[in-house]
């Protein structure tokens, strides 16, 4: 099912979304209420959803009694590794209302380079999905070296989203759209559609930010967006505010629009 724009979005039969670390971490760890709201509202409707979330580092900080996310690669993987189980609980927790299940999925850059452990991943998520699990998927920290990491989990829902073959992806973060620059910067407008083979060329999307808790930025999702695009999949940038906005169609965010050839 290709989705054209983003009203069909309240009919899609499968959606990645992906939630950043500063949008569920910190003080902001009250807004996954929110978000699993509305997936579960997605999932009532009988949409098969995947949510790959970052956080896991950030989320594990405060229990290291870290104040700023860790430069060395055995730090953060140690914060990782505590955070993602305490991720996963406040998920679980939060989906246990709508009697959801969650199921954890941690991949590495190598596990959909490697055809035999790409088709496993794909055989273990349609199953989850199959059996109306929700998994949540994210890197595997622990694990992955700088030189096989994704880089950020926009690109990883990307490929995830190509992977399991998903009508839509929606990429959360702290904006309600992109915008031709900077929005901090004077003469940025909002983008409100990109239509598949535009030339972005004169926007000034900048390079991938690095927060206190976080990598990404508006760079890597025009990326993600573009990858997904490219694959057949209509992809939304917008706000993990307006995560129920998206979920259900309204006019909010910046819409990929895909390629109608690729499936």
């Amino acid at each position: 099912m290709t989705i054209g724009n983003r009203a069909e979005l309240a009919t899609a039969r499968r959606i990645v979304v992906k939630v950043g670390s500063s949008s569920i971490s910190g003080e902001n760890a009250s807004k996954i209420q929110s978000i699993v709201e509305a997936l579960a509202s997605t999932h009532a409707r009988g949409a098969e959803v995947v949510l790959v979330s970052s956080g896991a580092i950030a989320t594990g900080m405060p229990y290291l009694s870290l104040e700023e996310r860790p430069v060395d690669l055995a730090t953060q993987q140690a914060a990782a590794a505590v955070g993602q189980n305490v991720l996963i609980y406040r998920y679980q927790d939060s989906l246990r209302p709508f009697r959801i299940v969650a199921g954890q999925v941690l991949l590495t850059a190598g596990d959909l380079e490697n055809a035999t452990h790409r088709s496993n991943a794909k055989r273990a998520m349609d199953r989850l999905l199959g059996l109306r699990i929700l998994p949540i998927v994210n890197e595997n920290d622990t694990v992955a070296t700088h030189e096989i990491r994704f880089g950020d989990n926009d690109r990883l829902a990307a490929l995830v989203a190509e992977l399991i073959s998903a009508d839509a992806l929606v990429l959360l973060s702290d904006i309600e759209c992109l915008y031709t620059r900077p929005p901090s910067e004077p003469g940025a407008l909002p983008i409100d559609t990109v239509a598949f083979g535009d030339d972005l060329a004169g926007f000034e999307f900048g390079a991938g930010v690095v927060n206190s808790v976080g990598t990404g930025g508006a760079a890597t999702k025009v990326s993600a967006a573009r990858l997904a695009a490219a694959a057949g999949i209509g992809v939304l940038v917008t706000s993990a505010d307006l995560v129920n906005e998206a979920m259900t169609g309204e006019h909010v965010g910046t819409w990929f629009a895909p390629d109608t050839l690729a499936r």
